[in-house]
């Protein structure tokens, strides 16, 4: 019989690490591990109606090469009072990994001393390039990481000479004290903002009825005349939680997928890539026959997305906004890979407030249960409900995690990696 040097490396060098372990369960991440920091974005200065939507470079985060395994997020006040999205509601917060050139300051939009690195998302550019993020769900969302997996950050392998890993941030929030139409301003509509140009002057489309563009950083929306309300700072509060990397820690990829993303297939005789056009938001009509569904009004999204490389599944979450009914990502076979329902409030106090999603369902398959092939093309279904009315600058976002291999995997080709050359050392 004949043996592989490699297995036989394998076996060897477990033999030693056995008998040198009082526990086989040394194997598996310790609760007791895990290190937890609380931080403040810079202030957003808020009154009634208005509008912040900023980008804030060098973001506080842990440093070290570390395994993420949490990142949990909400606006409070200068007293660190929990601020009710009824008040002032969080549109989204997405946090993004940049490599920043040593002793630079960012100047401008940071480009200059800089650049993004974005998730292995499919959009073009920058678009969703982001590592975390939420919006009005944060509070109820589980952002929990299952162990032994990890996102991977302060890699100085990573890193380019020169270079330094850095964080930075998106923060939208709109103050919705004494608006006039609550909904309306939270959905971005142009007529309550009297926006009909972008941030860049250019005219918008007679069909733009709402949306990002006409919610941009210090827009205003229409407040109840004879309303007198002062101005307020608020803050994201950011709770991350990490473990120090290690080779028990499992690497996941992060992959957001968006339900307007229009893909263009591969030009396969010229090795081209497929491209992904990504439009982020979309409208909501009103009700019309032609979306009923058993007495209900719904609009169903969909798009199909190929994905070239795959891996095993371990965490999956949709976003969405108010009227949402829930997402779900479906294998190439039809198979359900994770569905997202939200969950809506029915109260006043942050956490629960009545008729905004406070919540988003999760999914954590057992490790190795939900494999997505290399090439296999995916499905995203984004359930809208428009009983009431339509909506505007909706979201239709998937997120998952994916391992490209099992712990047992990881674990062997990591362990071989490190103690190869030393056993080769050995016998030759």
């Amino acid at each position: 019989m004949r043996f592989e040097f490699e297995d036989l490396v394998f076996s060897l060098a477990l033999l030693v690490l056995v008998l040198a372990t009082p526990c086989l369960g040394a194997f598996e991440t310790n609760e007791n591990n895990i290190k937890s920091a609380v931080f403040l974005s810079p202030k957003m200065e808020l009154g009634p109606g208005s509008v912040s939507n900023k980008l804030y470079y060098d973001f506080e985060f842990p440093s070290g090469h570390i395994a993420i395994k949490s990142f949990d997020a909400e606006v409070v006040d200068e007293d660190g009072n929990k601020v009710p999205l009824h008040e002032t509601y969080l549109h989204h917060w997405v946090v993004m990994k940049y490599h920043k050139l040593k002793n630079v300051t960012n100047k401008g939009n940071g480009q200059k001393s800089g650049y993004a690195v974005r998730n292995h998302g499919l959009c073009q550019g920058q678009v969703l390039g982001q590592f975390f993020g939420l919006g009005s769900e944060t509070r109820g969302t589980s952002t929990h990481v299952p162990d032994p997996f990890g996102i991977e950050s302060g890699n100085p392998e990573d890193v380019p000479e020169g270079y330094e890993e850095k964080w930075m941030a998106n923060v939208h929030a709109i103050d919705t004290r004494g608006v006039e139409d609550k909904k309306g301003c939270t959905e971005c509509r142009c007529s309550l903002y009297n926006v009909t140009n972008d941030e860049s002057g250019k005219p918008l489309s007679p069909d733009y009825i709402g949306g990002l563009l006409c919610c941009s950083d210090s827009a205003q929306c229409k407040v109840r005349q004879g309303f007198e309300g002062t101005k307020r700072s608020v803050y994201l509060r950011y709770t991350v939680k990490w473990i120090d990397w290690d080779n028990f820690v499992v690497p996941v990829k992060i992959y957001i997928f968006d339900v307007t993303d229009t893909v263009k297939k591969s030009d396969y005789s010229t090795g081209t890539n497929p491209v992904h056009h990504c439009h982020v938001e979309y409208h909501v009509d009103p009700c019309s026959t032609s979306h009923k569904d058993r007495n209900s009004c719904i609009q169903v999204n969909k798009a199909n997305i190929p994905l070239q490389k795959g891996g095993y599944v371990v965490y999956g979450v949709a976003h969405q906004h108010s009227g949402g009914n829930g997402s779900t990502l479906y294998g190439q076979d039809g198979s359900v890979i994770c569905s997202s329902i939200p969950t809506y409030g029915n109260g006043t106090e942050a956490g629960n407030e009545a008729d905004y999603i406070v919540g988003m369902s999760t999914c954590y398959p057992k490790p190795g249960s939900v494999k997505i092939a290399d090439g296999e093309t995916l499905t995203v279904v984004s359930n809208y409900s428009s009983n009431k009315r339509g909506h505007t600058g909706v979201m239709g976002l998937f997120y998952i995690l994916v391992a490209e291999q099992l712990p047992q995997q990881n674990f062997r080709n990591s362990f071989l990696s490190s103690v190869v050359p030393f056993i080769r050392s050995i016998f030759y």
